[in-house]
């Protein structure tokens, strides 16, 4: 219920704070008498695209502490709990980047990282995680959180977010625009758009969103691959990585979060161009071939 409420109020304030600046800066005024202003069109569709995601970048540590429950370790209570700040920030050092927050969250085997920046981001890990796997594979499994930041891989699928965020409001009104004229050629006495616009527009969001959504995953598995690779460097060699690997798939694979699915350490898509993470095995042979 927490989940769903959040999304909704998440939602709603960024569609209130981009509806209020678009109408200030009246960028959402891009349908006039003789047609589409495409170049007003295109500033709505950025304003809008990289609005949302730079919102939701903003959040995201906020939105990721809140839906997985997950306690920053402020002052570690155990041997555990201070182990794993300290590995962190070991790692954190060699990878040149701030000592993040480090956080633990009731769950299955998983782990994830978030941030607006390299250096004030969160690593968060699952009691599932740290009960499953042995103290080297725990830290191969920072290591690769830590090599998240480090790549700068939140800001970056952020702005790939945007980008095509932004190609699908444009064209979805274009497109919109286009049948909506078709349909309403022989009656000139109407002005605006008509309902063949907003349902055309709706559809077609719907449509190329699904679209996006798989050059989003592209590049999601590339930087797992990154990702592998940066944990390497900084354990400085795979076999850690390669055996983490190993055990998570051979665990019950930890679901996280809608919002932060293509965060986390492990994933599987119901299809594989839509999933966030490759396969397993496809990450140990990239390792082993390195």
């Amino acid at each position: 219920m927490k989940r769903i409420v959040l999304f909704l109020v998440t939602n709603v304030a960024v569609m209130l704070v981009l509806s209020l600046t678009a109408s200030l800066l009246g960028v959402n005024r891009f349908l006039t008498s003789n047609g589409l202003n495409l170049g007003m069109l295109l500033v709505f569709a950025a304003l809008m695209g990289f609005g949302g995601a730079f919102i939701s970048l903003l959040m995201s540590k906020t939105i990721a502490k809140w839906s997985t429950g997950a306690r920053v370790i402020t002052q570690p209570a155990n041997a555990t709990e201070r182990w794993l700040v300290d590995t962190v920030a070991a790692q954190a050092q060699r990878a040149g980047i701030g000592m993040p927050e480090v956080a633990v969250y009731e769950g299955e085997p998983n782990a994830f990282a978030t941030g607006t920046t390299k250096n004030s981001s969160l690593v968060a890990v699952s009691t599932g995680l740290l009960q499953s796997m042995t103290q080297e594979e725990v830290e191969a499994v920072l290591a690769h959180e830590v090599a998240h930041i480090a790549n700068g891989d939140m800001v970056t699928l952020t702005l790939i977010q945007g980008v095509v965020n932004t190609f699908v409001i444009f064209l979805a009104r274009i497109v919109g625009y286009f049948v909506d004229s078709m349909l309403r050629k022989n009656d000139e006495e109407s002005s605006g758009p008509g309902i063949g616009y907003m349902v055309t527009v709706i559809v077609c969001e719907i449509l190329f969103g699904i679209l996006a959504s798989i050059i989003v995953a592209w590049f999601s598995r590339q930087r797992e691959y990154r990702a592998d690779r940066g944990a390497a460097r900084i354990i400085g060699r795979p076999q850690p990585m390669i055996a983490a690997l190993r055990r998570l798939g051979g665990l019950a694979e930890g679901e996280l979060p809608k919002n932060m699915a293509a965060f986390g350490i492990s994933g599987k898509g119901a299809l594989a161009l839509f999933s966030s993470h490759p396969p397993i095995e496809s990450r140990i042979a990239a390792l082993q071939g390195q």
